[in-house]
């Protein structure tokens, strides 16, 4: 990377952007101007390396060859023309990307949040169009401690109060289980059931990887209860967790995934629905859609990330590097690391809180060049490019053996 320097110095652009941006997010004293591969450089010229990968979004890395030559492309011919009319691009990535997943139609959207949102209303419109409950009777069964984005339906049915207080009155229709629980999941299935929406793996929780079993469960489960299984693969598929999807590790097939953040290859918002043809098809013109939804460019960019999973290159990357990234955790247990929980190459770290913080660790990290989030309490979320190399995650973790240990 070519060393960049700012006019301006970090605490200056953090300064600026005080009384001019809304206040939800509390981002780490780090303004990043350039970034390659698995690292990033702030505005003083510091490298540091990037072990969030923009929650899953950054999967390929920061500015990956391929990608940036299909956006840079695509951007010389076609940028957006919204679904009033067809593209050329839009039918080659729906076609991959469903033979991708093993399932057959695609709704292509923009966020992980609007892929969410899109598949309450189909699994809605499905309910009482196939399965024949009355109207406006839907429910869908979710899961505690999950996240599937910030929209005022779907905090509705979360269990962070942080994201839900002071933004009711709340959408209904949504029954909040345990996760990893088939018991309860099972009790809260009756004849109104449109689905069952779970996180396969729960990411923002951190990183809390059910019970070998729980997914083909709830698969069964749901089949017997003649509901949907939608799998929230947003931040979990498209390689992390070492399959294309974090349901594979136990064979399933859901009725509908959704997909994003790596999706756009972190160069533009992707996300979609992907689903069996009888689920998706209860659509019709008019009851759903999004002006840049299926765009061209995020089209082209969408078609390149599957061509790269198409060769399995990364999810074999994941698996192997997530064996370095296990082993080097377990060396931290009793050493400052109290646990952890790890599926291919993502990990959710709990740290002694005598230590500190989760975001206490994170600052510190960051001071040595090692870029970090926290979440609940004193835990930390490893998710770093799956292009890192095992040298630099046996890097990584050294650092936080030294952070943990007080010797920096």
């Amino acid at each position: 990377m070519t060393t960049v320097v700012s006019a301006r110095t970090s605490a200056e652009l953090i300064g600026a952007e005080e009384p001019v941006l809304a206040h939800n997010y509390h981002p780490l004293p780090v303004v990043v101007a350039r970034a390659e591969g698995a690292w990033v450089e702030d505005v003083e010229g510091r490298r540091y390396l990037d072990m969030l990968a923009g929650y899953s979004a950054l999967n390929f890395g920061h500015r990956h060859p391929a990608l940036i030559e299909a956006a840079h492309r695509q951007l010389d011919r076609l940028t957006l023309t919204s679904r009033a009319f067809h593209n050329d691009r839009l039918a080659e990535f729906a076609e991959r990307l469903a033979a991708l997943t093993g399932l057959d139609m695609v709704l292509p959207m923009n966020t992980g949040a609007e892929a969410v949102e899109s598949a309450i209303k189909v699994a809605r419109k499905w309910a009482y169009d196939v399965k024949g409950v009355p109207a406006d009777r839907a429910t869908i069964v979710v899961a505690a401690g999950n996240f599937h984005g910030r929209t005022t339906t779907i905090v509705s049915f979360s269990t962070d109060e942080v994201a839900r207080g002071g933004f009711g009155p709340f959408t209904p229709g949504f029954r909040v289980v345990p996760y990893n629980d088939p018991a309860a999941l099972e009790a809260a299935v009756d004849d109104t059931t449109a689905a069952v929406l779970i996180e396969p793996v729960q990411g923002e929780a951190g990183v809390i990887v059910p019970d070998d079993g729980y997914l083909a469960e709830v698969r069964e489960l749901t089949r017997r209860a003649g509901c949907l299984f939608i799998a929230d693969e947003i931040q979990s598929g498209l390689g992390r967790t070492g399959r294309t999807l974090a349901v594979e590790h136990e064979s399933v097939v859901p009725d509908m995934v959704l997909l994003g953040k790596a999706l756009g290859g972190g160069i533009v918002p992707v996300s979609a629905v992907v689903a069996r043809r009888e689920v998706l098809g209860v659509l019709r013109p008019g009851e759903h859609g999004s002006t840049f939804g299926g765009n061209p460019l995020a089209a082209a960019v969408g078609t390149a990330v599957v061509e790269l999973l198409e060769t399995g290159e990364f999810q074999r990357r994941a698996a192997e590097l997530g064996e370095v990234l296990r082993a080097g955790l377990e060396s931290l247990v009793g050493k400052g690391v109290v646990g952890f929980r790890a599926r291919g190459l993502w990990a959710g770290v709990d740290v002694d809180p005598a230590l500190g913080t989760g975001r206490e660790i994170s600052e510190r990290l960051m001071r040595e060049g090692i870029l970090v989030k926290d979440t609940h309490g004193s835990t930390i979320r490893l998710a770093p490019p799956l292009t890192v190399t095992a040298e630099e995650v046996q890097g990584a973790l050294h650092t936080v053996g030294k952070v943990l240990a007080g010797q920096v």
